[in-house]
C-alpha cells in the first residue's frame, strides 16, 4: 500500500526521470513528501511557474526525454501554460503535472479551480486527469510514451489533491521507449534519385526526432552529395556550423543569398522540420503548393506529412535513420559543389564587420565570444527579440544541444533555459542572451540559478525598449512611438543583489575585457550591455526604416 504521491514518484523514477522543476503548491504536498525520500530525483525549486515550465522544456530539448514540471492549480497552471505552448510548437517532450482540487470539490468553482483538461487540450499534445491512484502507473507510462513518440510534445496531467493522498495497491509499469519506424527502402531510393538528378537541390533540416546521431548521418550524407544544408528557424545546431556544406539558417533576417538558393531550388528535402511560418517567411519563401519545385518531406510523425504543404514524396521516418539509409559509397555519387559554394556564402554572411556610428557593436561582441569560447562546448540560450539576431547571424553553433531558443518566439525563455542547461551540462559554458524586456519576463530565476549552484553567464542587451515591436512600429507608423519604450533598472546592480557577479559595458572596446573577467569567475555572472535603439537589427537602423516608409 502506497500513497498516490509515492506511486507517482516511483513511476517517474522507473521511466528515467532524474530532475523535476517545480513551484510548490498545497495541491501536491503528497508528491513533495515522496520526493523527500527519493534521492534519484533532483528537485529544482523555481520562482515562477512560467520559468519552471521553460526549464522543463529546455531540459527535454537537451535530453530527448520528457522534461518534468510540477505546478499547482489555477494561477500555477495558467502561468505554466507558456511552457506547454513552447514545447508543443518546438516539438519538445515534456510532462506538466498540475495539482488539482479534490474530486468531491469539482465543478463548484472552488478555490483556484480550473477545468485543466479543457484548458490544456488546445495547447498540449495530450491532456489527462487521474482520478484513481491505482492507475497512476498507467497514466505516467502513457504520458511518457506520448511525449517522446512521433512528433514529440508536451503532456499535461491533472492530479486531484485527495487522489494523491489515497493509500492503494498499484502495479508499476516498466520503462517505455520510442517506437521504431519501419524503413521504406523504395521511398529512400526514390529520394536519392530525385536529389542526384536535381540541378539545384537543397535540404532544410532540424526539428522533431533530432539528436547527435541524426546530425552525424545527415552531415555524412550531405557531404557525399554536396547538398547544401539550411537550418530551419532556430535549429542552427542541427549540424555543427563548420560542416563544409552548411548554408546558414532560415527565419527572420536570413542571408539573401540563402533565400535565393531556396527560391531557385528544383528539389527541396525537408528533414525533421515542419516548414512553419518563420522558416518559410509566412509560407511565401516556399509556398504550400511550391510550383516548379519538388518537395520531399521526411518527418517522424505521419500527421505532419501533407498537413500544410503538398508533398511530392512523403516519408515517415526518423531523420537520422533516413539519412543513414541515404548514404552510399562516395564512388557512386557525383559530388556537387553547390554545398561548398553555399557554405562559402554562409561564412561571408556570418563574419561581422565593424559598424559605423554605434558605441557598442554587438557583431564585434559576438566575434569576441567566438575567439574565447568553443562552439561544441558552449550552449547559447535566448528568448525572443531583435537582440537574438546578432547571435543567430554571427555565432557558429557546435551541433545538437548547443542552441536553446524557442521556435515559438516566446519572451523570457533564455534565463530559465540557461538554468536548465547549466544543471544538465555542467561541463559546458552556458550563456543566456536576453534583451531588456526579455530578461524582465523571467529574470527572477537568477535566484533559482544561485540556489541550485548553476554556473552560467547572462548577457543583457539593454536598448531601453521592446525592440522588435519598435521595429514593426517604425516600419508601419514611422516616428509615432507608442507603448514600446521601457524604463529599466540597473541590471548589474540587480544581479549583484541576487548574489551574482556583474558588470556594465557601454563600449565595444570594453566588452572583451569584461567578458574575460566574467569567464574567469564562477557561478552566476551577468554582463549588462547598454546599446542604442538606432541599431535596431544587425542589418538596419531606425533611420533606414523611417526612410523606407517615407516617414
Amino acid at each position: 500500500m502506497r500513497s498516490g504521491g509515492r506511486i507517482l514518484v516511483d513511476n517517474l523514477v522507473a521511466q528515467g526521470c532524474d530532475r523535476i522543476f517545480q513551484v510548490p503548491g498545497e495541491s501536491f504536498l503528497a508528491v513533495l513528501d515522496a520526493l523527500h525520500d527519493t534521492p534519484a530525483i533532483d528537485l529544482v525549486t523555481c520562482r515562477q511557474e512560467g520559468g519552471a515550465a521553460f526549464m522543463a522544456c529546455a531540459d527535454g530539448a537537451l535530453t530527448g526525454r520528457p522534461g518534468v514540471c510540477f505546478v499547482t492549480r489555477g494561477p500555477g497552471a495558467t502561468n505554466a501554460g507558456i511552457g506547454v505552448h513552447v514545447a508543443m510548437q518546438d516539438s519538445v517532450p515534456m510532462i506538466l503535472f498540475v495539482g488539482d482540487v479534490d474530486r468531491a470539490m469539482r465543478d463548484r468553482e472552488g478555490f483556484q479551480e480550473v477545468d485543466l483538461v479543457a484548458m490544456f487540450t488546445p495547447l498540449a499534445k495530450l491532456a489527462l486527469r487521474v482520478d484513481d491512484a491505482r492507475r497512476l502507473p498507467e497514466y505516467v507510462a502513457r504520458a511518457w510514451s506520448t511525449a517522446i513518440g512521433g512528433r514529440p510534445g508536451p503532456v499535461v496531467i491533472a492530479l486531484p489533491e485527495d487522489m494523491l493522498r489515497d493509500e492503494v495497491a498499484a502495479v508499476d509499469r516498466p520503462r517505455v521507449a520510442r517506437a521504431p519506424i519501419k524503413d521504406d527502402a523504395a521511398a529512400t531510393l526514390h529520394a536519392r534519385r530525385l536529389i542526384q538528378e536535381a540541378a539545384a537541390p537543397i535540404a532544410i533540416i532540424g526539428g522533431a526526432g533530432w539528436d547527435a546521431e541524426a546530425a552525424g548521418h545527415v552531415r555524412a550524407f550531405a557531404e557525399e552529395f554536396g547538398l547544401p544544408l539550411a537550418a530551419a528557424f532556430r535549429r542552427q545546431d542541427a549540424v555543427p556550423n563548420d560542416c563544409p556544406v552548411y548554408a546558414g539558417n532560415l527565419g527572420y533576417g536570413p542571408n539573401p543569398k540563402l533565400v535565393q538558393r531556396i527560391r531557385a531550388a528544383d528539389v527541396i528535402l525537408v528533414l525533421g522540420a515542419r516548414l512553419g511560418e518563420a522558416t518559410t517567411d509566412g509560407y511565401a519563401l516556399i509556398t504550400p503548393d511550391h510550383p516548379g519545385q519538388v518537395l520531399i518531406h521526411v518527418h517522424p510523425d505521419p500527421g505532419e506529412l501533407d498537413r500544410v504543404y503538398r508533398t511530392d514524396l512523403a516519408i515517415c521516418a526518423d531523420p537520422g535513420a533516413f539519412a543513414e539509409a541515404m548514404t552510399v559509397p562516395t564512388s557512386e555519387v557525383a559530388t556537387s559543389m553547390l554545398g561548398h559554394r553555399a557554405h562559402a556564402d554562409y561564412l561571408e554572411w556570418s563574419t561581422p564587420q565593424p559598424r559605423e556610428g554605434v558605441s557598442l557593436d554587438l557583431g564585434l561582441c559576438v566575434a569576441a565570444m567566438r575567439e574565447r569560447l568553443s562552439p561544441e562546448a558552449t550552449i547559447i540560450c535566448n528568448g525572443a527579440g531583435n537582440f537574438s539576431g546578432w547571435w543567430h547571424r554571427y555565432w557558429r553553433y557546435g551541433g545538437p544541444g548547443t542552441q536553446l531558443a524557442p521556435t515559438a518566439g516566446a519572451m523570457g525563455y533564455g534565463v530559465p533555459a540557461a538554468v536548465a542547461g547549466a544543471l544538465r551540462c555542467p561541463d559546458k559554458t552556458v550563456v543566456a542572451v536576453a534583451g531588456d524586456g526579455d530578461f524582465l519576463m523571467n529574470g527572477q530565476e537568477l535566484a533559482t540559478a544561485l540556489q541550485h549552484g548553476a554556473d552560467m553567464l547572462v548577457i543583457v542587451v539593454d536598448n531601453g525598449g521592446y525592440g522588435t515591436i519598435r521595429m514593426h512600429q517604425e516600419r508601419d507608423y514611422p516616428r509615432r512611438l507608442s507603448g514600446t519604450a521601457l524604463a529599466n533598472p540597473d541590471f548589474a546592480a540587480l544581479a549583484r543583489a541576487y548574489g551574482a557577479w556583474a558588470e556594465t559595458v557601454e563600449t565595444t572596446e570594453g566588452f572583451a575585457p569584461a567578458l574575460d573577467r566574467a569567464l574567469a569567475a564562477t557561478g552566476v555572472r551577468l554582463l549588462h550591455l547598454k546599446t542604442e535603439m538606432e541599431a535596431i537589427t544587425n542589418s538596419t537602423t531606425i533611420s533606414a526604416l523611417r526612410a523606407k516608409a517615407g516617414g
